[in-house]
């Protein structure tokens, strides 16, 4: 297995990018991250002023992948998801769903043990997941804060051990990178922290060979996810559903397009990955049996 220390880390994923790794398709890396913070909060008592917003979401990387070409998809398999034993959360006002009703920030470093997290004294299972995952965007430089068609911030909980996640490739090599990892977190991120922590990510790096894709799609035991970030929820919602009919079973299958969005109507599952960043992502679930059902693998 090989190794890339979060010393070497990024705030904007970029063809311009060094790579600080070449690895062969089909290697196993173990990535260790920093928090999204860039580690600057370490107790209660940081001063909220001090906090420098530049240094947000640093992703470890990147990754150059022999064999990884532009047109090609990478396959990122998440084999393994490690914490540390604390995680940092924020308020901010005019930041988050709840931000015009906040008026000053707050700042939590909580507690984890023994696979939960202590919020004053409520026990919350861990759900360990990574917030910002891509790969070097086709055209101008992106901030690890924003997703978009090659990853990024895209704060999904699917996004953990097990997952396999399909990403378009803009340059060769792929210039992969991933951070900001969460404890704990729910669906939309609403305060705009997950509990924030710095760990570790253990990653299979290979090259798709069923799935050609213009937005990240994510595969798990339960099925599959297609992921669509956009200025509109409205419109990341709309075409997470559009994309999943259109682009993955339709070619896939005999049914008609009626049939299929039918059938969509009565198990697909419209899902939010979160509603804070500048665009926001949804993404559309197919469950497996339904694959299984269609005759459709794209493992």
């Amino acid at each position: 297995m090989k190794h890339l220390s979060n010393e070497h880390y990024f705030y904007h994923m970029s063809k311009d990018n060094e790579p600080k790794l070449t690895v062969e398709a089909g290697d196993t890396v173990k990535i260790d991250t920093l928090d999204c913070f860039t580690n600057q909060i370490q107790d209660e008592s940081y001063e909220f002023d001090a906090l420098d917003w530049d240094k947000m979401n640093p992703a470890t990387g990147p990754i150059y992948v022999n064999g990884i070409q532009a047109g090609d998809v990478l396959k990122v398999t998440i084999e393994d998801v490690e914490i540390r034993d604390k995680g940092v959360m924020l308020t901010v006002p005019d930041a988050g769903v709840m931000g015009k009703y906040l008026h000053e920030p707050t700042i939590k470093v909580l507690e984890i043990k023994d696979d939960t997290v202590d919020f004053n004294g409520i026990k919350i299972p861990l759900n360990k997941m990574v917030g910002v995952i891509g790969v070097a965007p086709k055209d101008e430089a992106i901030n690890n804060g924003t997703p978009d068609t090659h990853g990024g911030n895209m704060d999904s909980v699917k996004v953990t051990t097990g997952a396999t996640l399909y990403l378009p490739v803009y340059h060769d090599g792929a210039l992969f990178g991933l951070g900001d990892l969460h404890g704990a977190m729910g669906d939309g991120e609403i305060s705009v922290t997950g509990l924030e922590v710095e760990g570790s990510v253990t990653v299979t790096l290979e090259k798709a060979e069923n799935i050609q894709t213009e937005h990240p799609i994510l595969v798990n035991d339960d099925g599959i996810y297609q992921f669509v970030s956009h200025e509109s929820l409205d419109e990341s919602v709309d075409q997470s559903v559009q994309v999943m009919i259109q682009n993955i079973l339709e070619p896939r299958t005999t049914l008609t397009l009626p049939e299929l969005t039918m059938l969509m109507s009565l198990v697909g599952q419209t899902e939010i990955n979160q509603v804070v960043d500048p665009l926001k992502t949804a993404r559309f679930f197919v469950p497996q049996y339904i694959l299984d059902e269609l005759n459709i693998n794209l493992k």
